[in-house]
């Protein structure tokens, strides 16, 4: 029986993390939390509710948060990981899809798409500027034809984990991610997903960031 493990990074997420939790138990055997350094009380709640909870001193960032994870998933013999974001805006019971190619050895790891069948309210913003430029970029500079270059769900095998090893700490892990799947020939899927925004005060200097996080990225390489 594959055991299979969810990977939460968290900041300051005490309004949403135990719900997330919660909806989360029923598809996963391991929940693993990851507080980048949450003024709140993130880390209580999340303890609660009955997950492994892991404390970064300082705040380190998304990728950063979700490398600490992936190391305490495969410490704890898991075999395949799920990352999922704290803020409740992915379902938990698409988890099942995101893992299905996995189990049927069709796919080494597996991307969520806001993209393909299913609809996500994006932010308008998001939806006509940051998100067209992202796929632009990663099209064209990095290589990569997958259809969302900035989606926090995906599923991995612990061999695929253990290949990747997340090194950009901010939003270019996403692409940093899928570049070095497929550099590695890993076998690549992806999954229609369903994205809830709960808020869309999304600001130019965040949605640049993105951006500026990938050239950062590509410089980097």
């Amino acid at each position: 029986m594959l055991k299979i493990a969810c990977v939460i990074p968290a900041w300051n997420e005490e309004k949403n993390i135990a719900q997330v939790i919660k909806n989360v138990r029923p598809f996963v055997d391991k929940i693993i939390v990851i507080d980048d350094a949450s003024k709140d009380a993130t880390s209580k709640l999340a303890e609660e509710a009955g997950a492994y909870v892991i404390r970064h001193l300082i705040n380190r960032g998304q990728g950063a948060a979700l490398q600490t994870g992936n190391d305490y998933a495969l410490n704890l013999g898991i075999d395949i990981i799920v990352h999922f974001d704290g803020d409740n805006q992915f379902l938990a019971e698409e988890i099942k899809d995101m893992i299905a190619p996995i189990i049927k050895n069709e796919a080494d790891i597996v991307f969520g798409s806001r993209f393909l069948e299913k609809k996500a309210n994006l932010p308008l913003f998001k939806r006509l500027i940051i998100y067209p430029l992202a796929q632009a970029f990663t099209r064209l500079i990095l290589g990569i034809k997958l259809s969302d270059p900035q989606n926090g769900f995906r599923a991995m095998t612990r061999q695929t984990a253990e290949k990747i090893r997340i090194m950009n700490r901010e939003m270019a892990h996403n692409s940093e991610i899928q570049t070095k799947a497929f550099s590695y020939k890993l076998r690549v899927a992806e999954v229609p997903i369903t994205v809830i925004y709960h808020h869309f005060g999304q600001k130019l200097s965040g949605g640049f960031k993105i951006i500026k996080d990938l050239f950062i990225y590509k410089l980097s390489k």
